[in-house]
């Protein structure tokens, strides 16, 4: 496990679906099954046909996409603009990446949209991260293909 601050420079890219070259695409997909399917055993549909309307951050490191967010328009899964899909590398995990992630999906929601709320469906597991960022729960816990989830807003 690498410590932070000891690996590589990351390479934070954010693009629309549109401007995503196969080879992103691939190592998108690949890292959603990797840590969506196969590491937490949750058969469920990926491709929701919600990818081609959203911004797509990405950290690149060394050739390989390490972490990753959809940056959702409002109207798609909330009124609110969205973070969804959030997903870091077993390889980059406590390495403060995640935060890295999320503070910059943030930004990158309010420069897009304005200093607006967003709205996730985060996994409750990871309520105190969130929480940690300034997300506040919403309402009840609900079961979302299989793992517990709750809503969160982040206020302006």
């Amino acid at each position: 496990m690498q410590k932070q601050g000891s690996f590589p420079r990351v390479e934070w890219i954010c693009k629309h679906f549109s401007e995503l070259n196969t080879e992103a695409l691939y190592q998108i997909v690949q890292l959603r099954i990797e840590v969506f399917i196969v590491e937490q055993q949750c058969v469920f549909q990926d491709l929701d046909n919600k990818d081609r309307v959203c911004d797509h951050l990405m950290a690149w490191q060394e050739g390989k996409l390490v972490a990753y967010t959809r940056l959702v328009p409002p109207g798609v899964s909330y009124e609110e603009p969205s973070i969804g899909r959030v997903v870091t590398s077993p390889l980059v995990r406590r390495t403060g990446i995640g935060r890295i992630l999320m503070e910059k999906s943030i930004a990158l929601v309010h420069n897009k949209y304005g200093k607006i709320p967003i709205k996730i469906g985060a996994q409750c597991y990871l309520n105190k991260f969130y929480t940690s960022l300034g997300f506040i729960s919403e309402g009840d816990v609900y079961l979302e293909d299989g793992i517990e989830h709750v809503a969160m807003r982040l206020p302006v």
